[in-house]
């Protein structure tokens, strides 16, 4: 049975005296629990050494929102996947719609940082979706069939360890509007074929793939009750504590049937 992971993207919100508030809020609420799954909190670049003592792996692991194409060299205001790992990341998120949209990266620069990620011994969590138009259009399946043919086929060495998918319906990021379970369920589900067509159907079977649009405490058993869903890459929510616990108490709800 594969283990949910919630994890929760901070984006642009929280230095390091919030994020260290924050975090450790968090793993002393649970603390002592027995969880089903896996959490992480990825904050800024210049949160990470603040809230790394609180997110050592019990029962919160520390994660980071974006790195280098490269390990090392003349790449101004960027950071290595080695760097991060020596700063005590397990998780790094790669190919975020923000990224995609407002820096231009591409295909090619997503497989470049996941094998940088691998490289160092870290997970990546993968995103990809499509926009309103998209879906509105009829093209959500062939979308999320290009970017995952994109890359999947390219990476150098993953597997279900260390590689995470994280479905992105772009349409409902900060918009209020959130997938049925029965969408989230089918996007999952292609995805998982997809997969298996990719990296073998062992690897597929074991991948978790993450909902990240617009999980909230409410919805999130529903959700992550789906055969297919196995979490959320939670964004919002996951700046307050009571909310992002909220959506961990609905994954743990949702492994109770």
């Amino acid at each position: 049975m594969r283990r949910y992971l919630v994890a929760g993207n901070w984006k642009l919100n929280l230095g390091p005296a919030a994020g260290r508030e924050l975090a450790f809020g968090l793993a002393d609420r649970l603390r002592g629990r027995e969880l089903r799954g896996d959490v992480v909190v990825c904050p800024p670049f210049v949160t990470l050494a603040a809230v790394a003592p609180a997110a050592q792996g019990d029962p919160v692991q520390l994660g980071a929102q974006n790195c280098a194409a490269w390990d090392k060299g003349a790449y101004t205001g960027e950071v290595s996947a080695a760097m991060l790992a020596e700063a005590g990341v397990r998780y790094v998120i790669v190919g975020h719609s923000e990224r995609r949209q407002y820096f231009r990266e591409i295909d090619q620069d997503f497989v470049g940082k996941i094998d940088q990620v691998h490289a160092a011994g870290l997970k990546a969590i993968f995103c990809y979706g499509e926009v309103l138009d998209e879906r509105k259009g009829g093209r959500a399946e062939a979308v999320v069939e290009a970017q995952l043919r994109g890359v999947l086929p390219r990476l150098e060495g993953a597997n279900a360890y260390n590689l995470v998918l994280a479905y992105e319906p772009v349409w409902a990021i900060g918009t209020g509007e959130t997938a049925t379970p029965e969408i989230a369920q089918h996007m999952h589900a292609h995805s998982r074929a997809l997969a298996g067509q990719l990296l073998g159907a062992e690897t597929a079977g074991a991948l978790r793939i993450l909902y990240g649009g617009s999980c909230k405490p409410d919805n999130a058993r529903e959700l992550i009750g789906q055969p297919d869903v196995d979490g959320g890459l939670i964004g919002g929510a996951s700046l307050k504590a009571a909310d992002f616990l909220g959506i961990i108490d609905g994954a743990e709800a949702a492994c109770d049937g």
